[in-house]
């Protein structure tokens, strides 16, 4: 059974940092490209960044570009979200989630095919 397992969320302050990780098990995600998504409570799941599966090409949202960086390590078949200078409209259920379709630049959710169960980050002004 495939499975993605996100951790690394929590209560920050504003300007703080954290870093999320989503290991892989079940089966090989190396190949494909990833993602994180995000959802704060009463709004819609929005993509925050994506990484080819090579790792060499990375999209983020402009709301967080320069301030948060996805990485991965396919050796350990994770996933990285470095986010720095944490802002309280960062504060959702983060999300990450593999596109078997092989397409690294979807921002739309509907093209990830697994997903992990979330963690929570909360930044407190």
């Amino acid at each position: 059974q495939a499975q993605l397992v996100e951790s690394g969320g929590g209560l920050v302050q504003a300007g703080d940092s954290l870093r999320l990780s989503c290991a892989a098990s079940g089966r090989t995600f190396s190949s494909y490209p990833m993602g994180w998504f995000r959802q704060a409570p009463g709004k819609e799941r929005e993509f925050v960044c994506a990484i080819s599966g090579s790792g060499n090409t990375k999209y983020y949202a402009d709301s967080v570009k320069g301030r948060f960086t996805i990485s991965r390590d396919n050796a350990k078949k994770t996933v990285y979200l470095q986010m720095n200078s944490l802002k309280p409209e960062d504060t959702a259920v983060y999300f990450c989630a593999a596109n078997l379709g092989g397409y690294s630049g979807s921002i739309d959710p509907s093209n990830y095919d697994y997903w992990g169960q979330g963690t929570q980050v909360t930044v407190s002004s």
